[in-house]
């Protein structure tokens, strides 16, 4: 089996993106809102089905997916604290 290091890449960030992409899901089922939850919902369709054609012809691309949804997860729970900590100005109003 051929291994390819961009292949590889792009599995990581397609499924950090599939991860954000389930992380703003959640939140936005939570807050019942429904308009963004489908569309994070028909996101998260779209990106693991890209996802998961890739890594079935190479087993290896599985760690890129494993990294790319640990790093998509991690980084929106964490830029959401943020935003909470550190509401911008515009909410405000």
């Amino acid at each position: 089996m051929e291994f390819s290091v961009i292949k590889f890449l792009l599995i990581m960030i397609a499924m950090a993106l599939a991860d954000v992409c389930w992380t703003l899901y959640f939140i936005d089922v939570e807050e019942r809102k429904a308009h963004p939850a489908a569309f994070w919902s028909a996101m998260i369709i779209l990106v693991t089905a890209f996802t998961v054609t890739n890594y079935v012809e190479n087993k290896i691309y599985i760690v890129a997916a494993f990294i790319g949804a640990y790093l998509g997860t991690f980084g929106t729970v964490r830029w959401k604290q943020k935003k909470e900590i550190y509401p911008s100005s515009d909410q405000e109003q």
